[in-house]
C-alpha cells in the first residue's frame, strides 16, 4: 500500500471499521476521482485528502457501527449527490445491491464513472443509477416498497426527508437520516409526519467525528404507506408534513 491507502486503513481503524487493502485502493481512487472532476463540477467544497477521509469517508460508513449491513441485501441513497453515503459502504460490503438517487444528471454522469473504474458492479449485486425526482421514484411500483434500508445526507428537515424516503422500504425496513447539531426540536416536530407515514423512530445515535457532533436517525416501517405519499414534486419541502 501507498501513504495515502494507509492513512485510510488506519483512520478507519481508528473508528474500529476494518478494511483490506484493495477497498482502500478503491477509496484512494474514489478520492482522485472526486478531486479531479471537482475541477469542472462543484461536487463538493471539501477537498484536501484528509478532510475528504474524515467527512465524507469516515462520515459516511460510520452508520455500520450501529447497523448489521451483512443481514440486509439492498439499500438505496436517497440525495446522493457525489455518492455519499452510497458509494464508502458499498465498497465496505460489495454483496450489496446500491440504487444512487440524484436530481443532477452530471452527477450521474460522474457517479458512472467511479463505480465503473472502482469496479463495483461485480460479484452479482450491482450499482443502479437513478436521475430523477424521490417524489416521483417513490411512487413507482418498480421502486416503492422494494428496499431493506434508505440512507440519506441531504439537507432537508426530518419531515420533509421522511416523506422523500420511507416510501422506498419494506415493511420493517429503516431509513436512517445523517444529521448535525441539535435534532431534539427537529425529531417532536418531525413525529406526525413519522407517523402518517406509517413509520416510527427507533433509534438516535449520536457520536463526534473530529470533534464535530454527528446523529444518525434511525426510523422503521412499521405499516403500510397510503397511496397518497409521497406526494407530488417539490411539495414535501414546501409544506412538510405536519
Amino acid at each position: 500500500m501507498n501513504e495515502r491507502q494507509e492513512y485510510i486503513k488506519k483512520r478507519f481503524e481508528g473508528e474500529k471499521i476494518s478494511i483490506t487493502e484493495r477497498q482502500a485502493q478503491q477509496f484512494e481512487q474514489y478520492y482522485e476521482l472526486l478531486t479531479e472532476t471537482n475541477k469542472v463540477m462543484n461536487l463538493t467544497a471539501v477537498t484536501k485528502f484528509e478532510e475528504v477521509v474524515c467527512r465524507h469517508f469516515l462520515d459516511s460508513v460510520l452508520v455500520t457501527n450501529y447497523f448489521d449491513f451483512s443481514a440486509i441485501r439492498n439499500f438505496i441513497d436517497v440525495g446522493t449527490g457525489a455518492g455519499f453515503p452510497g458509494i464508502p459502504i458499498k465498497i465496505l460490503y460489495p454483496h450489496l445491491s446500491v440504487t444512487l438517487l440524484d436530481s443532477l444528471g452530471k452527477r450521474m454522469a460522474f457517479l458512472s464513472k467511479v463505480v465503473d473504474n472502482l469496479g463495483l458492479n461485480g460479484e452479482g449485486a450491482g450499482v443502479e443509477l437513478l436521475h430523477g425526482r424521490a417524489e416521483d421514484f417513490g411512487r413507482d411500483p418498480d421502486y416503492r416498497g422494494r428496499y431493506d434500508l434508505c440512507l440519506s445526507r441531504a439537507v432537508a428537515n426530518l419531515s420533509t426527508l421522511s416523506e422523500y424516503c420511507t416510501p422506498f422500504l419494506k415493511i420493517g425496513g429503516r431509513f436512517v437520516s445523517y444529521k448535525s447539531g441539535e435534532i431534539e426540536e427537529e425529531l417532536e416536530t418531525a413525529k406526525p409526519a413519522i407517523k402518517k407515514l406509517g413509520c416510527k423512530t427507533r433509534a438516535v445515535e449520536k457520536f463526534t467525528l473530529d470533534g464535530a457532533g454527528r446523529s444518525l436517525i434511525f426510523i422503521e416501517r412499521k405499516a403500510g404507506l397510503s397511496a397518497k405519499y409521497p406526494r407530488k414534486a417539490g411539495i414535501p419541502a414546501k409544506a412538510p408534513l405536519t
